[in-house]
């Protein structure tokens, strides 16, 4: 069975921009950016993985939630979505965003140019390699043991995967939020036209869900 290298979910401005720059440990999406108003789509949803109260909406955004684990093994990330420092790590007690039981449930696979020593936090575990998108996609490949792997971004992570021509498939959701400046996915989807096919659903929610698949 194929295993498709799959970004899901991934939430980007009406003006194609997903993060911020000058990313600190107060501002993880950068100085410019509001998380909470760019994934309110998802945060609203009764099976996003964080919610601490009853309820939330169903219907096509809660059926994206619910999709982003379905068959996944494996998770790569670039540095800047598993935390701020840049360099050599200072600080082996960083240990990224997500306190104790961080929302993977995979071997996660963080691309750097600095390794450290991997380390389990619940049920995920985090290695941090040094390699090209096909090297480290193979090694995710191994450890998610027949499963898909996600592709988890930030931005630069995306293009550098996109470039290298190893995404199978993309969930995109665009937020009617607009940035201005900041780390650009793309200027038009449109860009991505000579590889994949492309269906857009708008959703009640006011976002709109952009769902690519390789010709």
């Amino acid at each position: 069975m194929v295993q498709l290298l799959r970004v899901q979910n991934f939430t980007v401005s009406s003006d194609g921009i997903g993060a911020g720059e000058d990313q600190s440990l107060e501002s993880p999406f950068g100085h410019a950016v509001d998380p909470a108003a760019l994934f309110a789509w998802a945060g609203a949803t009764a099976s996003w993985p964080m919610r601490t109260d009853p309820g939330g909406s169903r219907g096509l955004d809660d059926y994206f939630t619910r999709d982003y684990a379905r068959n996944i093994g494996a998770e790569i990330m670039g540095r800047n979505k598993f935390g701020p420092q840049r360099g050599p790590w200072q600080d082996h007690e960083w240990r990224g965003w997500w306190g104790e039981e961080p929302p993977f449930h995979t071997p996660v696979f963080v691309m750097t140019h600095h390794k450290r020593p991997s380390f389990t936090l619940s049920d995920t575990t985090f290695h941090f390699v040094d390699g090209d998108p096909a090297t480290v996609l193979e090694q995710a490949r191994e450890a998610a043991q027949g499963k898909d792997v996600r592709l988890g971004g930030g931005v630069t992570t995306l293009r550098e995967f996109l470039d290298a021509d190893l995404v199978d498939t993309l969930h995109v959701v665009v937020s009617p939020v607009k940035l201005g400046s900041g780390l650009r996915l793309w200027e038009s989807p449109d860009e991505l036209l000579d590889r994949f096919h492309l269906e857009v659903v708008p959703s009640p929610s006011g976002v709109t869900h952009h769902l690519f698949w390789r010709k």
